[in-house]
Parts: C-alpha cells; sequence; structure tokens
C-alpha cells in the first residue's frame, strides 16, 4: 500500500487514544505538542499519562474501551496489547484512526518525525519497517540540528516584512527563494 503523506491540523480537535501504557504516553505527548484535545480510555495508566491529566491537559476515562466511545473524535489511536480491542476502535473509528504497530488496520500510519520549530521531518517505510525509519530519523535528527529553528524563526520575521514591503511580484519572489536556497542549510550549519 503507498500512502498519502499529510500534515494534520489537530488543534483544538477531539482525539481519543484507547491504552494507558508506553505506547500511549508517546503518542499523547505528540497529540498534545499538536494542539489536539486529548481523552485517555484505559483502566490504568502510567505516572507521566497521570501528569498530563492532574495537570489538565489530558482527560482520562479510568475503564475498558466501549463502543461510542469515539463519537465526535475526529481522530482515534488504538494503543492497546488486546488485538480484538484495537480492532473494535479501528472498526468503530468515525474519521481516522491508526492502531499502533498495524498498518493494516490503520487509514493512517505514524511516521518517524524530527521536530525543528517550524521545521517537521517526516520518515516512513510505509509500516515494513518503523525501526528503519527511526534510524534515518535520528541521522537527520544529527544533519538537521537546533540551529534550523532559530533560523525558520527569522525567516518567518523576514517573510512577513517582504509580503508587505515588497510590491514588485518578481522581486518578492526571487528574495523569499533566496531565503530557502539551496546553499542555505550549509550556511545555517556555519559552513562556506
Amino acid at each position: 500500500m503507498s500512502y498519502y503523506p499529510a500534515f494534520l491540523d489537530l488543534a483544538g480537535k477531539k482525539t481519543v487514544v484507547v491504552g494507558g501504557g508506553r505506547v500511549a504516553e508517546r503518542k499523547v505527548r505528540s497529540l498534545l505538542k499538536a494542539g489536539a484535545s486529548v481523552v485517555v480510555i484505559s483502566p490504568a495508566i502510567t505516572a507521566r499519562l497521570k501528569r498530563h491529566v492532574e495537570k489538565g491537559n489530558v482527560t482520562h476515562i479510568k475503564r475498558r474501551y466501549r463502543r461510542g466511545d469515539l463519537k465526535s473524535s475526529f481522530l482515534a489511536i488504538a494503543a492497546t496489547d488486546s488485538k480484538d480491542v484495537n480492532m473494535r476502535v479501528a472498526r468503530d473509528a468515525p474519521l481516522l484512526c491508526n492502531v499502533v504497530d498495524c498498518a493494516d488496520l490503520s487509514n493512517f500510519i505514524v511516521p518517524s518525525s524530527i521536530n525543528r520549530g517550524a521545521l517537521l521531518i517526516a520518515v516512513s517505510t510505509g509500516g515494513i519497517s518503523p525501526a528503519l525509519a527511526r534510524a534515518i530519523r535520528l541521522e537527520l535528527e544529527d544533519f538537521y540540528g537546533p540551529e534550523f529553528k532559530k533560523y525558520l524563526g527569522q525567516v518567518k520575521i523576514k517573510r512577513e516584512k517582504a509580503l508587505r514591503e515588497i510590491s514588485d511580484p518578481l522581486e518578492r519572489k526571487r528574495y523569499l527563494k533566496a531565503l530557502g536556497a539551496r546553499c542555505v542549510p550549509d550556511k545555517i550549519r556555519g559552513k562556506k
């Protein structure tokens, strides 16, 4: 199967994670970073998830998954160790559903990703080898360091100013293109 790459705007959207273990914890962490409104359904949750609940970042429904739990959710993630529960979540999901480690039951997969502020790089092997995707991501993390976050913050300001102040469309296009030219990554890293 070939996947269509997409970045989802989850800000304020209800996202249900079924499961409360370490995998669910990782999924919740990235969902919170994306601004999702997260509900975790599980009889038990990790200490870190409990802290998110105590801070008011996550809603915890302390019981097993039931049909109807996904009502009005935008996205569902099944992260339990029960194949039966994961299959029920996949079947019941109204829109988007990811079943951890089971691409066949999912209508989207989650790539291994690097986040450098506005720069988000995703690596996927189409679910064939998450370990290889992770290995490639680790290489890319070294190559695209934190300096890219700082640079993009500066570009944002320059771009907004150019859109306001450069009236000639061709001149503005040339200027904006130069901010992302092929030589820019080496300059950001301090190489000439």
